[in-house]
């Protein structure tokens, strides 16, 4: 069964890093000896070596072992040995075009899909699974050879969602964005998540942990997706 835990943030207020997701990696991961494959493609500003020494003290603090696949000779061969694959936040085009560049999308998917191996994502590692990244927040600093991306959601995703405009902010706010999305892609929905809210994906059911969540269905048909309650995926809609 496929198993996903798509995180919008990396932090939730004055709290330390993923210090917020303890007990949500716990739920899909359980609390068993595996070793999480991490992938800090996604990082700019600073080394994948700097990024791994971020995180890397998470997943030990929780139990699990830890390896990034940055230091792999084969990125291929470290995903079809994993255990389960933690895919950070950052840039999502420089992570997706990292990710293509290292032939690791459709492999990803795959062993994902197929229940071999559980996804964790946070930021623009939520952005990647989704379909597309046409619903990420972040600048197109690098052109990756397609926006496609894991598709273990068939909907749009949107995290770090903030309603309304900050005081003297004078360009569209979060939601106006995904009105011009759903303008364009009439028929596609977007599940837009608060800052420590997660959607848990387990086959054909998810589940939000942490806060509830807008379901935009159309620029004037909005509801929301309420918190630790169980629903069907297929009530969204997204691409054939």
């Amino acid at each position: 069964m496929k198993r996903a835990l798509l995180m919008s943030s990396s932090r939730m207020g004055q709290m330390g890093y993923l210090e917020h997701a303890d007990d949500q990696i716990h739920t899909i991961l359980g609390k068993r000896d595996l070793t999480v494959l991490f992938v800090p493609f996604a990082g700019v500003s600073f080394s994948f070596d700097t990024y791994e020494g971020i995180v890397r003290p998470v997943f030990e603090r929780l139990g699990y072992g830890f390896s990034s696949i940055h230091h792999a000779d084969d990125p291929r061969e470290a995903v079809r040995k994993a255990d389960a694959i933690a895919v950070g936040g950052g840039n999502t085009f420089a992570l997706l075009k990292r990710m293509y560049d290292a032939g690791i999308v459709d492999l990803i998917k795959q062993r994902v899909e197929g229940g071999e191996m559980p996804y964790i994502g946070w930021s623009a590692g939520t952005n990647v699974a989704t379909p597309t990244i046409r619903t990420t927040n972040d600048m197109p600093i690098v052109q990756p050879p397609s926006f496609n991306g894991l598709g273990l959601t068939h909907f749009q995703i949107n995290p770090h969602f903030i309603s309304g405009k900050p005081v003297g902010h004078n360009g569209e706010s979060r939601e106006e964005r995904l009105q011009e999305f759903l303008t364009i892609n009439a028929g596609e929905h977007v599940v837009a998540i608060k800052e420590g809210t997660a959607l848990l994906v387990e086959g054909d059911e998810g589940r939000l942990l942490g806060e509830d969540a807008l379901w935009l269905q159309s620029p004037d048909k909005i509801e929301k997706i309420a918190a630790n309650e169980t629903f069907q995926l297929s009530m969204i809609k997204g691409v054939a």
